[in-house]
């Protein structure tokens, strides 16, 4: 089979699609011996197959294992099987473990898993030299994308393009789609709530373009509603977390099924038994009171708040709510039938659900083969500088959030003085700034199932997010201005420029005033998000 690859990896699952040439459509795809099928009921009642492989890796001694090959082994609750890799390495959390006497960090893990998601692939698609698609979470950060193009290399891909999830589901959704009309995706996966309002327009060329009006965003996923069960279970049973961390791998998995139960069932019982004393630890779970925890914990309000802010986000260009044609659910949370009642009871029946589980892979498809679209920048970055004043440093915004891309013209101009005499090199700090809010989740510390060196589960409570919302994006070349002669402190020397071109890059325009020789012109510094 040849064709186009996309990857779309998930906090729960990964799936794999390829642009068939000769069908002229983009399709999901089993990868031999670690993919599994979920199957679903569409809108029409149709039963519906989509291949995907578990987002699990494990090491047995120099031995590594992932996907479907983790539960042949009977590795599930080993203490080397690494899970909900992506929403870890989303958020910077680093944990090792002993893995045959070396420590694996989760970002290593993710990058084995990944990479040999892409081996075995590529063993089975004759992909050339193709170039492939990889899905980026819309609230994902710089380092993310550095993770992720870092595994491209590290597995021989010279040839790959990004792709914010939000577009490629509207893209996957794409034979519903109608030029001028204005949609929503609601994309609730395994990590994150991603909302984006997107409108299709055709091109010169009789073509289509995604163009993205408003975007929101939540940490908050199918692995947020496993912790509410875990946690919900453990006080159902009278137990602390150390109480039962020897079998909360175990403790895990029946929780994981029983919201999976949930979702098409009207009930689950969650049984472990302690394999060193014999105890038994249960809990019954109806699917109204699955329902009343997802209320206690702030869900519905997270869900309408996010959507909202996307609302809002769109509103801010233009774009007027009540003309959304049809809303589009994405990912397997947004199977739980509270979750769909929770957006129909905004939008009615102009709430579609038929692709939830393969529209952000087909639609990563249908973008490397060419299908355009449109975005915007999602984040605000900024320069910062020190404020002798205050005796701080603050921040200078470049690019506000929403910035259409290219620009036309500069930005933003600023002088680039020395800080002390003689100084040969200057530079400038970038950052990343992104919005992270947590909306209503609950009262009391926010608290993250995590698992430690030994491989068990326990609750870590959450950094503030402003701990995480400024990451420093050219820390490892921050002067790049080179002062010929040497450069006097205070000297208004250095005027720059910054523009974004076509490819998403912040760039910049030096002078030199005292040559009068133009140093840079339009050179890309960073990458944007």
């Amino acid at each position: 089979m040849a064709g186009r690859l996309a990857v779309d990896f998930g906090t729960s699952n990964t799936r794999v699609a390829v642009w068939d040439e000769a069908l002229d459509e983009a399709g999901t795809v089993a990868v031999p011996d670690v993919s599994v099928t979920a199957r679903y009921e569409d809108s029409e009642r149709r039963t519906i197959e989509v291949p995907y492989v578990p987002s699990l890796v494990a090491y047995e001694g120099t031995r590594m294992w992932i996907g479907k090959q983790v539960a042949d082994k009977g590795l599930l609750e080993s203490g080397t099987t690494f899970r909900w890799m992506k929403r870890y390495i989303s958020n910077r959390l680093e944990i090792p473990r002993k893995v045959d006497g070396r420590a694996v960090k989760i970002s290593e893990a993710g990058s084995d898993f990944l990479t040999r998601v892409l081996v075995y692939a590529a063993e089975f698609i004759d992909l050339g030299d193709e170039e492939v698609a990889f899905t980026v979470p819309v609230e994902a950060f710089e380092h993310y994308q550095d993770w992720l193009i870092g595994v491209c290399e590290a597995a021989g891909i010279p040839r790959y393009r990004l792709i914010d999830e939000a577009s490629a589901a509207a893209l996957g959704y794409g034979v519903k789609l109608k030029a001028g009309d204005t949609y929503m995706v609601f994309d609730f996966g395994g990590g994150t709530l991603d909302v984006s309002i997107v409108r299709m327009e055709s091109t010169s060329v009789g073509g289509r373009r995604c163009t993205v009006l408003g975007k929101g965003g939540a940490e908050i996923g199918g692995a947020t509603i496993d912790k509410w069960l875990y946690r919900d279970f453990l006080e159902k049973n009278g137990k602390a977390p150390e109480d039962i961390r020897h079998v909360s791998g175990l403790l895990l998995l029946e929780v994981e099924r029983a919201k999976e139960t949930l979702t098409a069932s009207d009930r689950a019982d969650i049984v472990v038994a302690d394999p060193d004393t014999g105890e038994v630890f249960s809990a019954h779970y109806s699917r109204s009171a699955f329902e009343d925890l997802l209320e206690e914990n702030g869900l519905f309000e997270t869900v309408h708040a996010v959507m909202n802010r996307a609302l809002s986000d769109a509103g801010e260009r233009g774009y007027e709510g009540d003309r959304i044609a049809e809303v589009l659910l994405v990912g397997g949370s947004s199977l739980i039938p509270s979750v769909r009642r929770a957006v129909r009871q905004v939008f009615g029946r102009r709430v579609s659900s038929h692709r939830p589980l393969d529209a952000v892979v087909l639609g990563a498809a249908a973008f490397v083969h060419g299908v355009d679209f449109y975005d915007h920048v999602q984040h605000e970055y900024a320069l910062r500088y020190y404020d002798r004043e205050t005796g701080e440093h603050d921040y200078l915004r470049i690019v506000p959030s929403g910035t259409p891309y290219p620009t036309d013209g500069p930005i933003l101009d600023v002088m680039v003085s020395a800080s002390y005499d003689d100084q040969e090199f200057l530079g400038l700090d970038i950052y990343e700034i992104g919005r992270k809010e947590c909306f209503s989740c609950g009262e009391g510390p926010q608290l993250d199932l995590v698992f430690d060196p030994s491989g068990a589960a326990r609750f870590q409570e959450r950094q503030e997010p402003e701990v995480m919302s400024r990451f420093w994006m050219n820390e490892k070349c921050p002067t790049f201005i080179e002062a010929r002669p040497k450069a006097r402190r205070g000297d208004k020397r250095f005027p720059v420029q910054f523009s974004v071109d076509g490819n998403k890059r912040l760039c910049v325009t030096v002078r030199d005033k005292r040559s009068g020789k133009v140093l840079f012109d339009r050179h890309p510094l960073v990458k944007l998000t």
